[in-house]
């Protein structure tokens, strides 16, 4: 394996970090191997991104056999749609170097967890077109083959976290085609790709009614969708283990440390179906 590290200049020309864990091929086994990618955005309510969802969440889809990329990416007082261009550019810079990074250009993955799955929603559904078409991004080189969420924020409505909403628009908070047109379930559609979700149920940050907002939009869009809901825990759990509980010190939640085992099985049937 070796350690990639690229920079994504944002409109507002801020600087975001791409990390990526490649894994090299090896003339004992298969020098033209091509693997699956994922790329990871770590929550933090467009305020921060999260350590706890980053390099811990990368090592186990790199273990998996997955070439794992972590995007740190813009966030307040950089506001929508900085951070979506800069997804969208670091998917694409992705696939330009599949060949160098031995990496299947159609079987890229995008998974963000709370406002980083809001982004990536964002992007993977029509709910971010409008911003590619506007700032002249090739549609089909910037959108995943897969989408992978946990605990997302979806909706902009009653339901939503208001805090995300807030860091994410800045002054253009109650712009209500801003907040209509970023509000995921509502764009949902047959264009939009596979996606897995898990949430738990007594999420008090992020209620768990973003999670069924989407699961309810998908199935009256045909849209395939496997979600997972868990009985226990709060929200932004990470792994759920001791690696990545807050401080070292956090609630450890057995009941979703499935959770990755669920999705590795999931993306490995979706990418060869």
């Amino acid at each position: 394996m070796h350690y990639i590290h690229e920079k994504i200049t944002g409109i507002d020309n801020t600087q975001a970090d791409l990390y990526g864990y490649v894994l090299d091929n090896s003339p004992e086994i298969d020098m033209n191997r091509h693997r699956p990618a994922i790329l990871i955005l770590p929550g933090g309510g467009y305020e921060m991104t999260s350590d706890r969802e980053a390099e811990p969440i990368a090592i186990q889809f790199a273990a998996a056999g997955y070439q794992a990329f972590v995007l740190r990416y813009s966030v307040y007082p950089s506001i929508y749609p900085t951070s979506l261009l800069q997804v969208a550019d670091s998917l694409a810079l992705i696939r330009r170097n599949a060949q160098i990074w031995h990496l299947n250009p159609d079987h890229v993955a995008l998974m963000g967890f709370s406002a980083g799955g809001h982004l990536a929603a964002t992007l993977a559904t029509s709910s971010g077109n409008e911003a590619i078409r506007e700032h002249a991004r090739d549609n089909i080189q910037v959108k995943p083959n897969a989408l992978l969420l946990g605990y997302p924020v979806i909706t902009t409505g009653a339901l939503t976290h208001q805090e995300s909403i807030n860091h994410l628009l800045g002054a253009q908070k109650t712009n209500n085609h801003l907040l209509d047109m970023l509000s995921i379930e509502k764009h949902v559609d047959s264009n939009t790709p596979p996606i897995f979700v898990w949430h738990t149920m007594p999420d008090d940050t992020v209620p768990v009614e973003n999670t069924l907002s989407l699961i309810q939009a998908c199935k009256k869009a045909g849209a395939s969708i496997e979600a997972h809901l868990f009985p226990a825990g709060g929200h932004g759990l990470a792994l759920g283990t001791e690696e990545t509980a807050w401080g070292g010190q956090g609630p450890l939640v057995p009941a979703i440390q499935i959770w990755p085992h669920l999705a590795i099985d999931w993306l490995n049937r979706t990418f060869e179906s």
